[in-house]
């Protein structure tokens, strides 16, 4: 029987020689001390790549130990599944590097127990701050952080114990009532009010953007009709299944909808090919979110465009002046 030799493990012992340094120059390169020791930046970056060349794999866990600070900052998302979420991960990473720091990015879909466990592994990282991106319970994630002496900051959604980045979620939603309402008017010649289709009751979002629905209405005079506000989940399969019990009822459908989030809209779009009950061109449609691609579903479908780069630029400000406070920070939303 052949037996295949290991290669030997590379060690800090043979990149000093290939580089013609010492191991504890490679060593201060490695784990990021090298300005302190005055090496050149030239040496430092001759020794990453021979360290790359040859597979040399930095030990996290131990290095982190010796070092002051990680210089890794950590995110949760619910979900990758649309630009909003897709857009704030890619920019985050981009300023987190800019400053320096070495992001980690893991999606919790929207599940409080995996949020809680992304947590406690970052920190075990030691995480020099965690953002919070929508979760389901961020104040929950704040103590744990809090308990390990490590920052937390909440971004789309709100905590009551560390600093939250948010968009103006009741005057976005105000204004784009308001646009649906004119679109209705002026293009079919109603004015009754509108379906509220997505998102969940219980979180703040959808909350406020309820209540900016409700203003819009209340601004033109007309009532709301309880039934028309299907805070069903975001999901499109629920969209579709709360529109079908809507038509079951024999309700009159609404002319004009307000649809929480380009998710939600997917299952809308596909109830109206779908259930036949409305022709596009009798219906206008809002959302609460932002895809170029929906353009192309023409009927000139109003958006509201969060903005990403104006709320990050909160969060590493607020990461940059050390600020703690549990105040909340509202971004004005793009209408589009």
């Amino acid at each position: 029987m052949n037996h295949v030799k290991q290669s030997k493990r590379t060690t800090i012992y043979d990149l000093a020689e290939l580089a013609g340094t010492s191991a504890s120059a490679v060593s201060a390169v490695l784990n990021g001390n090298w300005k302190k020791r005055r090496i050149s930046s030239q040496l430092a970056d001759k020794i990453m790549k021979i360290a790359e060349e040859q597979g040399y794999a930095l030990n996290m866990q131990a290095s982190l130990l010796r070092r002051e600070k990680s210089h890794i900052i950590g995110m949760i998302v619910p979900k990758y599944d649309n630009r909003y979420f897709g857009s704030i991960v890619e920019l985050f990473e981009d300023m987190a590097r800019e400053r320096g720091l070495f992001p980690i990015i893991t999606c919790t879909r929207r599940d409080p127990e995996l949020e809680m466990e992304a947590a406690r592994t970052m920190l075990s990282y030691q995480v020099e701050c965690l953002i919070a991106t929508g979760a389901t319970d961020p104040d929950r994630i704040t103590e744990m952080c809090t308990g390990a002496g490590v920052r937390s900051l909440n971004l789309d959604l709100p905590g009551a114990l560390a600093p939250s980045v948010i968009s103006d979620n009741f005057a976005g939603a105000r204004e784009l009532t308001r646009r649906i309402l004119m679109n209705c008017d002026e293009r079919l010649g109603k004015k009754g009010p509108l379906l509220f289709i997505g998102g969940r009751g219980s979180d703040h979002n959808t909350s406020e953007r309820i209540r900016g629905f409700r203003q819009a209405h209340a601004d033109f005079g007309l009532p709301v009709e309880e039934d028309h506000i299907l805070a069903c989940g975001y999901a499109p399969e629920k969209a579709e299944r709360a529109l079908d019990d809507l038509a079951l009822k024999g309700n009159a459908l609404a002319y004009g909808m307000f649809v929480n989030s380009t998710i939600s809209l997917e299952g809308v779009i596909r109830w109206i090919r779908r259930s036949g009950r409305l022709d596009d061109r009798d219906l206008v449609l809002g959302c609460f979110d932002w895809d170029p691609f929906v353009s192309l579903l023409g009927n000139g479908i109003e958006m509201v465009r969060q903005n990403v780069p104006g709320m990050l630029h909160k969060v590493f400000e607020m990461i940059e002046s050390g600020a703690s406070k549990p105040e909340v920070i509202q971004v004005p939303p793009l209408m589009l």
